[in-house]
């Protein structure tokens, strides 16, 4: 579903075709919890988690939500919308994982909530490449503005400083939200460990965007570490996120 729900804003090329899909899902999970799905195939897996797992329809629904009102393809005003944006996907998501885990902790919530947010700064700064050859800028206007950016500078690929000022505070802020999420580790209970494991792929993005002093369309960003899951076994091994 989560998928399904992600490439429809790329799949569809009018917005009204978007909402009727998000319609659809709104309605999808009421049947569900009214114990009545589609015969989808999707749906009847979705149904079963349900049940098996007693997941929380607020979380599904905050999900949907944020994803029909980011089909309107407008930049974020300002960091807090992107992190709100980020909370009701990507942490609403991970608030699923750990009910899924049998977790229900609030410091293991606050660890979620932060990580969520920081997934969500990192995915817009490393999808800015993809969404500037659609002619499509999401990164928050305000930090834009503050040092003096267009939304022509990313449509033109620019590696100017004042470009690269605008990737390092977003960057930075992303960063903000590991270290927080982490100053949760002695509190979260070690079950919830397996749910914040993206961790590595952030700090990873973090690393090698801080090597390349912040050019966002450095070719580098955009390898793939085949390292990454020897870092996820070492990081899973020592019970760490």
């Amino acid at each position: 579903m989560w998928n399904w729900l992600r490439l429809i804003k790329d799949s569809v090329s009018e917005k009204t075709i978007g909402l009727m899909r998000m319609q659809f899902w709104k309605k999808t999970v009421d049947d569900i919890y009214g114990d009545n799905p589609p015969h989808q195939p999707v749906a009847i897996e979705l149904w079963k988690a349900v049940r098996r797992h007693n997941l929380t329809k607020r979380w599904l629904m905050k999900i949907i939500d944020e994803r029909e009102k980011n089909l309107d393809d407008k930049a974020y005003r300002n960091i807090q919308e992107l992190e709100n944006y980020a909370e009701n996907t990507q942490s609403s998501l991970l608030y699923l994982t750990l009910e899924i885990l049998g977790i229900k902790d609030l410091h293991a919530d606050h660890a979620a909530s932060h990580i969520g947010k920081a997934q969500g700064i990192v995915t817009c700064l490393r999808a800015t490449p993809y969404h500037g050859s659609r002619r499509r800028v999401f990164l928050p206007m305000d930090i834009c503005m503050l040092h003096g950016v267009s939304q022509e500078d990313f449509l033109r690929r620019s590696r100017d400083r004042n470009v690269r000022d605008v990737a390092y505070d977003v960057a930075s802020q992303a960063q903000l939200h590991l270290k927080r999420a982490r100053s949760f580790h002695r509190s979260v209970p070690v079950k919830a460990f397996p749910a914040f494991l993206q961790t590595v792929a952030l700090e990873d993005y973090l690393k090698k965007i801080q090597q390349v002093d912040f050019d966002l369309f450095h070719p580098s960003l955009q390898r793939k570490n085949t390292l990454l899951p020897l870092f996820l076994y070492i990081q899973s091994w020592r019970k760490r996120y």
